[in-house]
């Protein structure tokens, strides 16, 4: 809720869908942390060299999240092409991730939690982009 506040009190808020971009901006730190902790835990699996993947896949999702995060939640002198390409980015790496992990979430639960996060991050980044113009 603090990325609201904050949007709430700018003193020269963007227009667009805020919802949309809070939603996104809220996500990607969520999904941040759940693909650096399942990269983690990946390395603590018995079948760890099964799994080199999908820890690059998360460490990459983790990075494209932060940095969408941030970019997001900047409003002065947007430039939307950067924020579009930006979101894009992340919405593939999610994309990628999810795919991954729903590989091995049969045998590690991370792996199943770490997909859901990222496919609801790739939705909110498809929302996202659906509003840019």
């Amino acid at each position: 809720m603090s990325i609201r506040a904050i949007f709430d009190t700018h003193p020269k808020p963007i227009g667009g869908d805020r919802d949309a971009l809070i939603r996104c901006i809220d996500e990607c730190a969520t999904c941040a942390a759940d693909c650096t902790a399942c990269a983690d835990a990946d390395l603590a699996e018995p079948d760890v060299q099964e799994m080199v993947r999908c820890i690059r896949l998360c460490v990459d999702c983790a990075d494209l999240c932060v940095t969408t995060g941030r970019v997001a939640a900047r409003q002065t002198e947007r430039d939307d092409a950067v924020l579009r390409a930006t979101v894009e980015a992340c919405r593939l790496a999610c994309r990628a991730c999810a795919e991954e992990c729903e590989r091995h979430a049969h045998h590690h639960e991370h792996c199943r939690i770490c997909a859901g996060t990222c496919r609801s991050c790739e939705q909110a980044c498809e929302a996202l982009l659906a509003t840019l113009s």
